[in-house]
């Protein structure tokens, strides 16, 4: 799930910040609003983002963080890189 690149940058971009808005989001990455909200969704159905959707002074307003699950399998995904760059010839 996070090795595809799109969803490896935003789960880079959440890992780092306790939470990010949307559009915050998508201008750091540069994607479509459509584009990210595809890769969102995903992130979502895997239990890794908890997207919270809300009204600030009557404007839409959607907030992003990685849950607890989220924040695991991005340390393990990273603990599994290191061994694999570790393991392989220099």
């Amino acid at each position: 799930m996070i090795h595809e690149p799109t969803r490896l940058m935003i789960m880079t971009q959440l890992y780092v910040v306790e939470s990010a808005d949307f559009i915050f989001l998508q201008h750091q990455l540069q994607m479509t609003p459509g584009n990210l909200s595809s890769h969102l969704s995903k992130l979502e159905e895997a239990g890794y983002v908890e997207i919270v959707k809300e009204f600030i002074e009557r404007k839409p307003h959607t907030a992003l963080k990685l849950t607890k699950k989220g924040h695991e399998a991005y340390k393990e995904y990273q603990q599994n890189l290191k061994q694999v760059f570790s393991d392989s010839p220099t």
